[in-house]
């Protein structure tokens, strides 16, 4: 039975998340589907991450296998043909090995979370970024965001349902950079807790804004305690843009 790996891509705004729901469009359900279509067989694929409603991936992994030993191409396009009404496209496939899980793995994943900062609001990137009106200082940003960097306990950025066993994380990237009228924040870890992402941006563009200091984010982080996490950004300016495997 041959085991596949297959890099996703997916707009998050046309689905209810990534994992599969009864009665609700979710990416998982869709590529399950497709492959059905394609191969008549029922799989439960697994995935490197399970994004939340909104959230896209420019670089998402799955792994399922299937009972008959088809060239990874074939594969690849099949699904594709039978997604091609869908916001999911399957960029590469390739054979594994059987003991290789798309979740367990990974060593690393990477995301971008991406904030357009001008006065006017998006049209062609509506659902695909935050609007950000006020000038965001990009600077005061950066210096805040390397508090983050290294182990720490993450409960303040850390949502209240999240089912991670420890808040403990080591975060290896935390960056920010300004990029024409977006700023881009990049973050990556080998896990991340649930809403992690999105919690951390919030707060940092309370930096941005003058709202907050870099230290104010620091003191934020120390006190372990989810009050003292500012506003969560929304979903629709956050990328899986790729996953690492040793």
């Amino acid at each position: 039975m041959p085991r596949y790996r297959a890099t996703v891509e997916y707009d998050g705004s046309a689905y209810n998340g990534f994992q599969a729901q009864a009665g609700q469009p979710t990416v998982q359900g869709v590529i399950e589907t497709a492959i059905t279509a394609f191969c008549g067989e029922t799989v439960r694929i697994a995935a490197a991450g399970r994004t939340d409603t909104g959230v896209h991936a420019t670089g998402q992994v799955v792994s399922f296998d299937l009972d008959r030993d088809w060239p990874a191409r074939t594969v690849m396009n099949a699904l594709n043909a039978h997604m091609v009404e869908q916001a999911t496209a399957v960029l590469d496939c390739a054979v594994v090995d059987g003991d290789w899980h798309a979740r367990f793995s990974a060593t690393g994943r990477r995301y971008l979370y991406r904030i357009l900062n001008r006065p006017g609001r998006p049209a062609l990137d509506r659902g695909r970024v935050w609007h950000v009106k006020g000038e965001l200082d990009v600077a005061a940003m950066s210096t805040a965001a390397a508090h983050l960097v290294g182990r720490h306990d993450f409960t303040t950025f850390r949502d209240a349902g999240c089912q991670a066993a420890s808040p403990e994380k080591t975060l290896d990237v935390a960056r920010v950079e300004r990029v024409g009228e977006e700023a881009h924040l990049h973050f990556a870890a080998r896990s991340f807790l649930h809403r992690q992402v999105r919690s951390m941006t919030g707060s940092l563009v309370q930096v941005g804004l003058g709202r907050w200091s870099p230290e104010d984010l620091k003191a934020a982080l120390d006190a372990r305690d989810r009050a003292a996490c500012g506003p969560v950004a929304p979903s629709d300016g956050l990328y899986l843009t790729g996953v690492e495997y040793g």
